[in-house]
C-alpha cells in the first residue's frame, strides 16, 4: 500500500512535467514516455528503499523494547533485593545485640562460679551438714543447671541464626550485583539500539520522515483491517468494570505524552509504565513489565475481552496496550512517538490479561 501510494503520488507530480515536455516537443512522444517510465522506476526504488529503512528502524526499536523489559525486570529485582538486604541487616543487628547480652550473662554466671571457689555444685551438696540447707541448695543447683543449659541453648540458636542471616545477606548481595550488571547491560543495549534507530532516521530528509510515518500508519491500518475482516469483533461486546473505567480515563488522559524507555510517568511513559500507572489509578497494583503482566495476571479469551483489559503483543510479550473497545487500544508505541490510540489488531496479539480478574 505504501509503495503504491508513493508511486502514484510521484506519477501524479510527473504528469504536469510530462505534459509540458510534450507541448515543447510534440514530435517526440516516445521520449516523454521514456522519461515518465524512468521516473516511475526511480519512485519505485525510492519507495522500496524507504520501506527497508522502516523495517530496520522497526527492528531496532523492537529489540530496544525487548531490552527495556529486561531492564525493568532487573531494576525491579534490584529494588526487591535491596529491601531484603535492609531487613536482613536489621535482623543481624538485633541478633548480635541479643547474643552480646547473653554472653554478658554467661560471663556473669562464670564469674559467680569462680567466686564460689569453682567447686562443683554436687560436692558442695555432699559437704553440707544441714539437711534443710542441703535441699535448698539442691533446688538452687537444679535451677542453676537448667538456666545454664537454656543459656547455652539460646547462645547456640542465636549463633546459628546469625550465621544463617549472614549467609542469606551474602547470597542477596551476590544476586543484587548480578542484577545490577544485567540492568546496566540492558541499559547499554537499549541506548545502542535507540541511537542506531535515531541515526537512521536522522539521515532522512524532512519529507522522507513524513513518508516514513505514513508508511508505519498504513501498515498498521492494513493489519488492523485484516484483523477486523476476520470478524473478531462480532463476539466482543463486554462493558468495562468500574475499576476499568478509571484505568481507561487515566490512560487516555496521557495521550500526546512522549514515549521514553523505562519511564512510568507522570510526564513520559514506556508501554508497560503506562498500563502500570493506569491500573494504579484504577485501584489495582500490577507487575511493572509487559512480560510479568502476561505471566502473572489472569488471562481471558479474546472473545471475552472488555475495555480496560490489557492486550499483550508479540511472541515474547514485549509490548502491551489497553483495550478501549470498538477494536482500539491506547498505548505508548516506541521512542520518537507519543501515547496514542491505534487499532488493537495492528500488531501480532499474544493474548489478553485482566488486572481486575475478580471484578
Amino acid at each position: 500500500m505504501a509503495c503504491t501510494a508513493v508511486v502514484l503520488c510521484a506519477m501524479g507530480l510527473l504528469g504536469g512535467t510530462a505534459t509540458a515536455a510534450y507541448a515543447d516537443d510534440p514530435k517526440n512522444p516516445s521520449a516523454d514516455a521514456g522519461r515518465a517510465t524512468g521516473a516511475g522506476k526511480a519512485a519505485d526504488a525510492d519507495a522500496r528503499r524507504l520501506d527497508e529503512v522502516r523495517k530496520k528502524i522497526d527492528a531496532l526499536y523492537r529489540k530496544a523494547e525487548q531490552a527495556t523489559d529486561a531492564y525493568n525486570a532487573a531494576r525491579e529485582q534490584v529494588e526487591l533485593q535491596q529491601k531484603e538486604i535492609v531487613k536482613l541487616a536489621r535482623s543481624i543487628d538485633s541478633t548480635q545485640r541479643r547474643l552480646a547480652n547473653l554472653k554478658r550473662r554467661a560471663g556473669a554466671l562464670a564469674s559467680a562460679q569462680y567466686r564460689g571457689g569453682g567447686m562443683p555444685a554436687e560436692a558442695k551438696l555432699m559437704l553440707n551438714v544441714d539437711p534443710g540447707g542441703f535441699l535448698d541448695n539442691a533446688t538452687l543447683a537444679r535451677k542453676g543447671q537448667l538456666a545454664a543449659k537454656r543459656m547455652i541453648s539460646q547462645l547456640s540458636h542465636l549463633e546459628g541464626d546469625l550465621e544463617g542471616y549472614s549467609d542469606a545477606a551474602t547470597d542477596r548481595w551476590e544476586k543484587l550485583e548480578a542484577n545490577r550488571k544485567k540492568k546496566e547491560s540492558a541499559q547499554r543495549d537499549i541506548k545502542k539500539k535507540i541511537d542506531e534507530a535515531k541515526e537512521l532516521e536522522s539521515r532522512l530528509a524532512a519529507k522522507e520522515k513524513g513518508r516514513l510515518k505514513k508508511l508505519e500508519d498504513e501498515l498498521a491500518f492494513k493489519q488492523q483491517q485484516k484483523w477486523l475482516d476476520s470478524g473478531v469483533l462480532k463476539d466482543i461486546g463486554n462493558k468495562a468494570s468500574a475499576l476499568g473505567k478509571k484505568a481507561i480515563s487515566y490512560a487516555t488522559a496521557q495521550i500526546g505524552k512522549d514515549y521514553v524507555w523505562g519511564a512510568e510517568g507522570p510526564d513520559t511513559f514506556d508501554c508497560s509504565g503506562l498500563t502500570l500507572r493506569a491500573w494504579q489509578a484504577g485501584g489495582r497494583t500490577i507487575p511493572r513489565t509487559s512480560q510479568e503482566q502476561w505471566r502473572q495476571l489472569p488471562r481471558v479469551a479474546l472473545k471475552d475481552m472488555r475495555p480496560g483489559d490489557l492486550i499483550i503483543y508479540f511472541s515474547d510479550a514485549s509490548h502491551v496496550g489497553m483495550y478501549l473497545g470498538d477494536g482500539a487500544i491506547v498505548h505508548a508505541p516506541r521512542p520518537g512517538r507519543q501515547v496514542t490510540i491505534t487499532g488493537a489488531g495492528s500488531m501480532p496479539i499474544l493474548g489478553v490479561v485482566r488486572p481486575d480478574g475478580d471484578g
